[in-house]
């Protein structure tokens, strides 16, 4: 039988695609909705706006580009996200992801924007300039990593790219908050899989933010459809060792 959760939140996402039961995949689809759209989502409380953020930045790091551009409509419809939200989480991913993945998916969002009719806005969501990227990025890593990120960008090449690119690039953007970014850099980390140092101390920085382990754990739990099973057990490997 098909759960009637699952269906409610099928039919959020996918507006005017029912399922069909004469699809040869039917029994797989509605296994899988069934598990993915009412076990999975009703085993926390995680809300709806944190897990559609989550869910799109995971597809950008498990490199699931068709996946990430038919969920768009439904977050912008359905789960409260703007289109300005979505174009953030794109645009950071290229400080985890690097531009050569990260293409696609602009392309793809923007794709999808058009086809909704969404003219975006011209004014720019910036907050620094040229001259002080670095500066502000190195104070968002103090923010999120602690006094000792001060002279950071003093350690050599790629320390410097990082305050002033990465952070003073990406985070000091409008359009979402320290935690959000936080957390949807977690979720990057989490689907790529292999970057468990660096999961480590993004862990660390969403703690120091507000987004605690048992928010993580939440987020984890949600993300487990998307990136299937070794990867999230790497992911809650790394969060019971942040477990008081």
């Amino acid at each position: 039988m098909y759960n009637d959760n699952a269906k409610k939140i099928h039919d959020r996402l996918f507006p005017g695609f029912p399922m069909n039961e004469n699809d040869p995949d039917y029994d797989y689809a509605r296994r899988y909705e069934n598990w993915a759209y009412d076990e999975v989502i009703n085993a926390n409380d995680l809300d709806e706006r944190h897990r559609m953020l989550a869910t799109l930045a995971t597809c950008m790091g498990a490199l699931a580009v068709d996946e990430f551009g038919v969920l768009i409509p439904g977050a912008i419809n359905s789960f409260g996200l703007t289109p300005e939200e979505v174009k953030e989480v794109v645009y950071q991913g290229t400080a985890y992801l690097g531009m050569a993945r990260v293409h696609p998916f602009l392309m793809k969002t923007n794709e999808v924007f058009r086809a909704m009719g969404i003219e975006e806005s011209k004014e720019s969501r910036l907050t620094n300039t040229d001259e002080t990227r670095q500066p502000t990025g190195t104070q968002a890593q103090i923010d999120i990593f602690g006094e000792n990120m001060k002279d950071f960008w003093k350690g050599g090449t790629v320390n410097y790219w990082l305050a002033s690119n990465c952070f003073g690039d990406y985070y000091t953007r409008k359009g979402l908050d320290l935690r959000d970014r936080e957390m949807i850099t977690y979720c990057f980390l989490l689907a790529q899989g292999g970057c468990e140092p660096q999961l480590k101390s993004h862990i660390q920085g969403n703690i120091n933010v507000g987004n605690d382990v048992d928010f993580l754990t939440k987020v984890t739990e949600q993300m487990v459809p998307y990136i299937g099973y070794p990867r999230s057990l790497n992911a809650f490997a790394c969060l019971a060792q942040f477990r008081k």
